[in-house]
């Protein structure tokens, strides 16, 4: 089978022919190829937080060698620019993450991206089409004109970008395979928090819309500590400000409507008349969370114009470059507010929020909050009946390795085809490309389908309002409406309820971190079926390793668990999607088939495999922490 990252002839974009009246190197605007549906601000920051334009720190500048020689290529002017290696710039699960004044550092940002260009076959991109977005972080504007600049001097014939660098995670994949792109850059450090002081990001995304491969991040990382030049056309700045399309010799940009082509899509895959019918209904209250980032400028498009929702149901609805001085990351903690109100006496029906980069999700119900492994599970069991889009059946189903096995039962009874893999979508997306998955998820709050190649987190929320609006498409005016809750129960009481927990210890010291799992590691290569670890026996216990069904690749060292013969796990791993230190993930999990224990709160039930875990682990001992950063 041809492999699903190579590019045919056909996906590379048409060449643009610069007009006739103007010079090689100056931008031509054209008019506006796309009308918009949106009509968000990007509000800047104070000028205070912003790095003196007078000399950019973040610009790209030569070293001290010799002036570059300039070279002559799609009729652009051609600068190489001598650089040498940065040191640390190895990607983790989700691209490459760091503090923003690191990528501010001369050269830090352009390197990786020439070393990206550098891995790739010049098939990939030459002449080709490539999309740019980001979540709308503090120095995606000025980190989008780099990436423009290096593109073009590698040979890339067109740039789709989102209007002020705006597109979604998820949007970026969509625009990819819509557009039939070669593939696309995204901007985001995802649910970490932006601004000044805080964390940036950059991911690559192959022609699927699936994030690159290990085989591609290993070389991007080789090239990293070999660079010695930056291939950059002399080209201006694009205003990123108006919609058209700038042409700069052969090579053009096309700023576009980052909302209209995922609204398309979202409309294939929903049915929105049955979702406006819930969203309409006087006694059903609907609150989402943008938490000031990249899906502020999705949630009025979709949930107000297009599904009649309120407007002052959409709260933190504005993408700031700093998150307004938040942590984007929607959780129990860190979406503390939105968890109040649905917490409070008089609260919504249904609340939702999505993360930096509008890839994550979390749902709630009035007074109850979903698990993410719940939360898959259920959309998976009621996805044929609820969701158009799969009105045929699923294909197969499959989660992460940490993630609960709620969905595993409801595989079983649908008798899906089901695979466990490592954490990082990736994984998922060779599976869906050979046709095997339709619905996935991870217990870190993302959740998705083969729409696209990314977790999806305003489809997750869609697909939620999907399942009550089916539930209550027959309700009278005044009946009671299926809650939130009254679905999860009711998913309970046919497949049972796996207790599940995440405790996060945040910018741990990686020293300490990394002892205690190479102490687990030793563990588990010595432990035998049977052997008693208190109430518990063993199953079985390994560091995790997965062998892809479509491509035979491994990825091993993916995470150590202890399985005991109830079914219990404990699970530790280093997470790869912080900018700093190392975060250390502690999960625990618990299947109870009695239905009269369901309504036992979480941290009581699995209270007893909470401090196994802690005491097996020597957690506090190897990373000085008396309690976790955030509990889910």
């Amino acid at each position: 089978m041809a492999s699903s990252f190579s590019t045919a002839a056909s996906l590379s974009s048409p060449k643009l022919a610069p007009s006739p009246n103007a010079p090689l190197s100056s931008p031509v605007r054209s008019l506006p190829l796309l009308s918009s549906p949106s009509s968000f601000l990007f509000p800047l920051l104070s000028s205070s937080l912003k790095p003196p334009r007078s000399t950019p720190p973040f610009a790209v500048k030569a070293s001290s060698s010799p002036p570059a020689s300039v070279a002559e290529s799609q009729g652009l002017k051609i600068k190489s620019v001598p650089t040498k290696p940065i040191e640390g710039q190895k990607t983790g699960t989700s691209g490459l993450r760091k503090k923003v004044k690191v990528f501010m550092q001369e050269n830090y940002l352009a390197n990786w991206i020439q070393a990206l260009f550098n891995s790739l076959p010049p098939e990939d991109f030459n002449d080709g089409l490539l999309v740019l977005g980001g979540d709308g972080r503090y120095f995606n504007r000025e980190a989008a004109q780099i990436i423009i600049k290096i593109a073009a001097g590698n040979g890339v014939g067109k740039i789709l970008v989102g209007k002020e660098g705006i597109l979604s995670t998820p949007a970026v994949s969509a625009v990819i395979r819509k557009r039939k792109a070669n593939g696309g850059f995204i901007m985001s450090a995802s649910h970490n928090p932006g601004g000044p002081e805080y964390d940036w990001g950059i991911k690559f995304n192959y022609s699927s819309g699936q994030p690159a491969p290990e085989s591609i991040t290993d070389k991007i990382y080789g090239n990293t500590l070999s660079i010695s030049e930056i291939k950059m056309a002399e080209i201006s700045d694009v205003d990123l400000s108006s919609l058209g399309v700038t042409k700069y010799g052969n090579f053009s940009v096309e700023v576009v409507d980052p909302v209209s082509d995922y609204l398309e899509l979202m409309e294939n895959v929903f049915d929105f008349s049955l979702i406006r019918s819930l969203l309409s209904q006087a006694d059903f209250r609907f609150i989402f969370d943008a938490m000031h980032a990249v899906t502020g400028a999705y949630a009025k498009p979709i949930f107000v114009d297009k599904l009649g929702a309120s407007s002052d149901s959409i709260s933190n609805g504005v993408p700031l470059e700093d998150f307004g001085h938040g942590h984007p990351d929607p959780n129990l903690t860190y979406a503390k507010d939105l968890v109040d109100i649905l917490f409070s006496e008089n609260a919504p029906d249904f609340g939702a929020a999505s993360d930096g980069d509008g890839d994550r999700n979390m749902i709630l119900g009035r007074g109850f909050f979903v698990t993410p492994s719940d939360s898959v599970a259920i959309i998976a069991a009621n996805a044929q009946e609820a969701i158009p889009y799969f009105r045929g059946g699923p294909k197969g189903l499959a989660r992460s390795m940490p993630t609960s096995g709620a969905l595993d039962r409801v595989a079983e009874k649908l008798n899906l085809p089901f695979f466990e893999v490592p954490t990082g979508w990736k994984f998922f997306g060779n599976l869906m490309d050979d046709g095997k998955l339709s619905i996935c998820g991870e217990e870190s709050f993302g959740t998705g389908s083969d729409h696209i190649r990314e977790k999806d987190g305003i489809w997750a929320v869609l697909a939620w309002l999907s399942i009550l609006a089916y539930q209550n498409k027959d309700k009278s005016p005044g009946e009671k409406l299926v809650s939130v809750s009254d679905v999860v129960k009711e998913h309970w009481a046919t497949y049972g309820r796996n207790f599940f927990s995440r405790y996060d210890y945040e910018e741990c010291e990686s020293e300490g971190a990394n002892k205690m799992i190479e102490y687990l590691r030793d563990m588990v290569s010595k432990g035998k079926p049977g052997d008693k670890y208190g109430s518990y026996a063993l199953q079985f216990a390994d560091d995790f390793t997965y062998i892809d069904p479509v491509d035979g690749s491994v990825a091993s060292k993916q995470g150590v668990r202890f399985v005991f013969s109830d079914g219990s796990r404990i699970i530790f791993r280093l997470s790869g999607t912080g900018s700093a230190g190392a975060t250390v993930r502690m999960y625990i999990e618990q299947f109870e088939p009695d239905v009269s224990k369901h309504d036992m709160d979480a941290q009581t039930a699995l209270k007893p495999l909470i401090d196994l875990a802690l005491s097996v682990s020597k957690l506090k001992d190897f990373t000085r922490r008396e309690k976790p950063t955030v509990i889910t």
